[in-house]
């Protein structure tokens, strides 16, 4: 649906799941691509993925050290020729209410994005006709929920962090948007692995959503490939909530 030939595009936690599927939906369209996470057999095997259809780079990154995050922004820099998009995709699920939790959400969720973006803004300013940021939040951060309270709390953080990011750079060439995905599968992921153990919560959630099912990967693709291409060029600072309906009776 959309063309990023001569794109080159940065996906933070880009080895699985979502983050996956929006590294290989961008190299499909045909942009070089980089992607960073801990794990470097998932980052090498995603990397062999991602380089049958355009250039792929990827490299190991300790996304809740502010050093590392420096360091791999530079070096996928280099590796693409530019930055023309940066998606902030990684996520620590830092879900308790306790020290771990909390640590865990607001280093890896929040201020990696953080870090990245800032580390990203000279690239970005430069790149033609602007460049993108997307953030990936989640729908987690519309309601409260005392099973993740950490994670729902930085989520919300990002959504109020991408208007005002939005505002900051606009003038600065660097158009900001968000995406908010609801109960979404892939595999390995955490639906998948309470549907395999008869978990109830798996069918509870479905039964939320109007759409009568979880979402897919691919589909949070498709809409961060939107946000970021000139076809949402007039919008600015949003968070796009894509969840099958989940949110409108409160799922």
């Amino acid at each position: 649906m959309f063309d990023f030939t001569g794109k080159r595009v940065i996906i933070t936690g880009g080895s699985r799941g979502i983050g996956r599927a929006i590294a290989l939906g961008f190299a499909r369209a045909g942009a070089a691509v980089s992607i960073c996470a801990r794990d470097a057999a998932a980052l090498e095997a995603t990397r062999q993925d991602l380089a049958h259809h355009a250039t792929a780079h990827a490299a190991t990154c300790d996304l809740s050290n502010a050093e590392a995050i420096t360091h791999y922004i530079a070096e996928a820099a280099a590796a693409l020729g530019g930055i023309d998009i940066l998606v902030n995709n990684a996520s620590g699920f830092g879900r308790a209410d306790d020290e771990s939790g909390w640590h865990t959400a607001f280093n890896v969720d929040l201020m990696a994005l953080i870090r990245a973006s800032h580390a990203a803004e000279p690239w970005l300013e430069r790149a033609a006709p602007h460049g993108v940021i997307i953030n990936i939040g989640s729908t987690a951060a519309t309601r409260p929920s005392t099973k993740a309270p950490a994670y729902g709390a930085i989520k919300a953080a990002i959504k109020y962090h991408t208007a005002t990011q939005a505002a900051l750079l606009a003038k600065r060439n660097i158009r900001v948007n968000s995406i908010a995905p609801g109960s979404v599968t892939a595999p390995g992921h955490f639906w998948e692995t309470r549907k395999a153990a008869g978990d109830p919560s798996y069918q509870e959630a479905i039964a939320t959503i109007p759409a009568g099912r979880l979402g897919e990967a691919d589909e949070i693709a498709d809409t961060v490939l939107f946000m970021a291409s000139p076809a949402a060029r007039w919008v600015y600072g949003q968070t796009l909530i894509v969840d099958g309906g989940q949110t409108l009776f409160g799922g």
